[in-house]
């Protein structure tokens, strides 16, 4: 399957210090992971590139006032959508998504722009009347929200557009300048993204993206004193190193999850297969949010397990550029290898596969598996790729163990009519979100989003608290 070819029509991009381009010499390539073909390459970035990056945001430009963000957003909006099929290919081409679910991600993306352009024009600032005591004067305390001066945004390669608007765009809403460090396996939207801004009208001083060796480029950003915030979307391991080499900074972490769909017997089955097929293997499974375990009350495991085959056999696996295709590539072979890894491991443990897995270089069949062991490594730990475990339970109590017993604590989704039930998963489950007859993932672009234990420190992300994070609240007090 895998079909080298030659430099000749490939994508030249390079690293960005304000719109400028980095001439280093050293080129990072990229390929397609269903078919091998060369997408294009990237002229990466040095330590002093990085420095040179960071005293240019410092430096600074024309600041910009409230409307004249939402502009630049709203416009960066349209030539989006505008230019909807040109990044559809581009986010299929090099990270193997199939064709529809890039066309989604440029719909959220959207949002996400959308949702940043209005927030320009709100301001949420207070007023404390400092008269209400008996030690109180004749004063009026108001706050107002400043932007920071320079943030830094790590992003993962699953959302190669999607997760480069929602650091970019709140930090942008808030007035302050961001140097992006994309994923090394998907940066080529992200660059492309970054050039729509400044076509947008965004003072180049505002953004900068670098790719390079993690010695140049994270770990400076990272570590540079100049940088008032960093924000990772990533592994538990890279996460905690930030969280412990960050210093005096703000940090925020979106570690990844282990996400259940839990099956009530009470459950409108229909739904519920619905939503653990749609759960499990949109995006080929490379979702922090997604169904990574089907936990399943014991006495309706058959039917739902019928159901839920016919259904998974819909979900075409193939050619990422065709239109029928549902679910396209994981990142690159390596993943794939090892998910076929954990799925083997899962067998010789008792664990029957019932649909697909089986593999070719990077495409991954969606995995439908049953009888898996509570203390499997496809349970314990993430896996990030379209594998559908089943796994039963006795009763509430028995279903709440098990979706508490890993280290993650991202979302949750909970089928089911019991209303009781219901508010009893709410109150249990140790998860940033619950969602009930919903799958774990759903939100809208601007509510809060964020995980607890080993998915994040609880700070929530979503363009709106996004916005709080990339900036701080000053205080300032007049006679009254």
């Amino acid at each position: 399957m895998k079909e080298l070819t030659s430099i000749e029509n490939k994508m030249a991009l390079a690293s960005l210090i304000a719109a400028e381009p980095v001439v280093s010499g050293k080129q990072l390539v990229v390929t397609n992971p269903y078919n091998g073909k060369l997408v294009g390459t990237v002229e990466m970035a040095s330590a002093e590139d990085t420095q040179r990056a960071i005293s240019t945001a410092l430096k600074g430009g024309k600041t910009l006032n409230r409307y004249e963000r939402y502009q630049v957003l709203d416009t960066a909006k349209r030539l989006l959508i505008h230019r909807k099929q040109e990044f559809a290919q581009l986010i299929s081409s090099e990270s193997g998504l199939c064709i529809y679910e890039a066309e989604y991600e440029i719909g959220r993306a959207h949002d996400v722009l959308l949702f940043a352009s209005i927030e320009c024009l709100k301001d949420d600032g207070q007023i404390y009347s400092c008269d209400i005591s008996p030690k109180g004067k004749q004063r009026k305390i108001f706050t107002t929200r400043e932007p920071l001066n320079l943030a830094v945004a790590i992003t993962p390669f699953n959302h190669p557009l999607n997760q480069v608007a929602h650091k970019i765009a709140p930090a942008l809403a808030a007035g302050t300048p961001v140097i992006l460090k994309p994923s090394e396996k998907t940066p080529l939207t992200a660059i492309r993204f970054v050039e729509l801004l400044y076509e947008a009208g965004l003072p180049p001083y505002m953004l900068s993206v670098l790719l390079g060796e993690t010695k140049d480029v994270a770990e400076v950003l990272v570590q540079a004193p100049e940088v008032d915030l960093v924000s990772f979307t990533g592994s538990v391991p890279v996460g905690k190193k930030i969280a412990q080499t960050a210093g005096y900074k703000k940090v925020i972490l979106e570690l990844g999850g282990n996400d259940p769909i839990i099956v009530m017997e009470d459950a409108n089955l229909n739904l519920a297969v619905e939503l653990a097929a749609e759960g499990a293997f949109r995006n080929s499974g490379q979702r922090c949010t997604a169904v990574k375990r089907i936990l399943v009350q014991h006495s309706i495991a058959e039917e739902f397990t019928k159901r839920f085959l016919k259904k998974a056999a819909e979900y075409i696996s193939g050619d990422p550029s065709n239109p029928a295709t549902k679910v396209g590539t994981v990142i690159d072979e390596a993943s794939a290898i090892y998910l076929e890894e954990v799925i083997n491991l899962a067998v010789k443990q008792g664990a029957r596969v019932l649909l697909g897995g089986r593999r070719e270089g990077a495409l991954l069949e969606p995995t439908v598996i049953v009888n898996v062991p509570r203390d499997a490594q496809m349970i314990v730990q993430e896996s990030f790729g379209p594998l559908a475990p089943i796994l039963t339970f006795n009763d509430i109590e028995d279903a709440i163990a098990l979706s508490n017993s890993t280290a993650y604590g991202l979302s949750s989704g909970v089928v089911t009519n019991n209303m009781e039930h219901a508010i009893r998963f709410i109150k249990e489950l140790k998860v940033g979100t619950v969602n009930i007859n919903e799958v774990p993932g759903y939100r809208i672009e601007n509510s809060p989003f964020g995980g607890i234990k080993d998915s994040g420190l609880g700070i929530k992300e979503g363009v709106i608290e996004a916005i709080k994070c990339f900036s701080y609240v000053k205080t300032f007090s007049m006679p009254w």
